[in-house]
């Protein structure tokens, strides 16, 4: 990439007082890919990350040069954490260093440092130059080399600009941690990665106007593009080779991977998210699977998918497997802790789980019948006995008074009217001969009988 990760220069070499940001602050050349070549060159430029930089944040006085401090950037891939290392590169004036974690132990780690160290005291010629030492994915540093760079950084030796795809509260130690400012950079949107496909269409620095992109290879070109504008760009590039109109067949061509006809805000997302839960209740374990696949292809939120499983867990399988919700709510949480696209697994996992679980609707006829109750009247006072009598006088007005106390109970149930008066002897839940309520419903038939008082005790009190 254009020397990006390049050996430091030999300091012997001399400067040309210019600094030298390599691949990162050097004007891409003309045959450079189209993702290098529309990389911003101003803050105006870059999308999707208002929130850092706002009027007066620290990521804007450190790209403007008002402000010196090693920063961490952390966020997904494709989403501008290279592109703000080269902005701060070439506002410092300094001299750009760039290693990467991959291929750089804790030899050349000081190597850098001590030439940054020279560089900054001057040789009588070009004196008082910064280092800006880039290095990407720095969680792939060891604790070693880490900590190598811990005096450095303290003392402004160097200005350390590191990016990384992983939670740095995990993956970097520390005291590094600690004296640099962390800035978390945020999935792109379809709207944002759309504004850089347009821009790069138009702009003289990508395709210059000279095709055309029909609105359907736009949405797929997002679509596929996963929040990552480096991927978006090089899908662009590969779909505009010999042609000078992009329709969907082309980008489909170029990327070997065919369009899913999914709209998020269309008819698609309603029968395509209709046919997985039918497929889920209809226990087709292999048709709930493909359409999860196309729900995640075509880049549903997966928060959307979650909500849907978890509301299908009680909906449709309930107390015949209750432990499908765990399931759903655990896949929920691995959306939100992990993401995509490792996340795709746990929604596999439930979606299976769901789907091949014994069935019941017992839980929605059961608060459907009691809503309908309440909302026909049939909403007596509450029985004397379980009143709260948690306050002065409660007793006196007969709340609390004749409760009788359960686990006082060998059985831990005893005989006890519970509903209102007009209530007394309707049943809500009707458990089913499915899964596990097969064995709650003699249990349930048991509990009524001797809450209601319909049969004698098996130990005598």
């Amino acid at each position: 990439m254009d020397g990006l990760f390049d050996p430091p220069d030999d300091p012997r070499a001399g400067s040309d007082g210019h600094g030298n940001a390599g691949g990162l602050t050097a004007p891409p050349a003309p045959t450079a890919p189209l993702a290098v070549r529309m990389r911003p060159q101003t803050l105006d430029e870059i999308v999707g990350q208002q929130h850092l930089l706002g009027t007066g944040s620290p990521l804007r006085r450190l790209i403007s040069g008002s402000g010196a401090a090693s920063v961490l950037l952390y966020g997904p891939p494709g989403t501008g954490k290279t592109t703000m290392a080269s902005l701060i590169a070439r506002v410092t004036g300094g001299r750009f260093e760039a290693l990467s974690a991959l291929s750089a132990g804790v030899k050349e780690v000081r190597a850098v440092i001590d030439v940054a160290r020279r560089r900054l005291i001057g040789d009588g010629k070009n004196g008082g130059q910064q280092t800006v030492l880039f290095i990407d994915e720095v969680h792939r540093f060891s604790k070693t080399q880490q900590d190598a760079l811990l005096d450095a950084v303290e003392n402004r030796i160097v200005l350390l600009v590191a990016a990384t795809t992983e939670n740095p509260s995990f993956s970097v130690v520390a005291p590094l941690l600690s004296r640099s400012l962390v800035l978390q950079l945020r999935s792109l949107t379809d709207a944002d990665i759309r504004e850089v496909l347009t821009r790069a269409v138009a702009d003289p620095r990508g395709l210059d106007g000279r095709v055309e992109v029909t609105d359907a290879a736009y949405d797929h070109l997002v679509a596929v593009s996963g929040g990552d504008a480096r991927r978006a760009l090089t899908a662009l590039e590969a779909s505009a080779d010999a042609t000078d109109r992009i329709d969907l067949a082309d980008v489909e061509t170029a990327i070997d991977r065919a369009a899913v006809r999914y709209d998020r805000d269309g008819d698609q997302h309603y029968d395509v998210t209709s046919a997985f839960i039918k497929s889920i209740r209809g226990s087709d374990v292999d048709a709930a699977v493909h359409y999860l696949a196309r729900m995640i292809a075509a880049g549903e939120d997966p928060r959307f998918i979650a909500r849907r499983l978890m509301i299908h867990a009680s909906e449709d399988i309930g107390m015949a497997d209750p432990t499908a919700l765990q399931t759903a709510v655990a896949a929920a949480q691995v959306v939100n802790l992990v993401g995509m696209p490792e996340a795709k697994l746990a929604l596999t996992q439930a979606t299976i789980h769901l789907a091949t679980a014994p069935k019941s609707a017992g839980v929605v006829s059961a608060i459907g019948a009691a809503l309908a109750d309440v909302g026909s009247g049939k909403a007596g006072a509450v029985p004397a006995h379980l009143r709260d009598s948690h306050y002065p006088g409660a007793k006196k007005l007969g709340s609390g008074v004749a409760y009788r106390y359960p686990h006082d109970d060998p059985d831990g149930v005893v005989p006890q009217q519970y509903p209102p008066d007009d209530l007394v002897g309707r049943d809500y839940y009707e458990p089913t001969d499915h899964g596990l309520e097969r064995e709650i419903g003699p249990r349930v038939a048991k509990l009524r009988s001797i809450v209601r008082g319909a049969v004698s005790r098996r130990r005598s009190r």
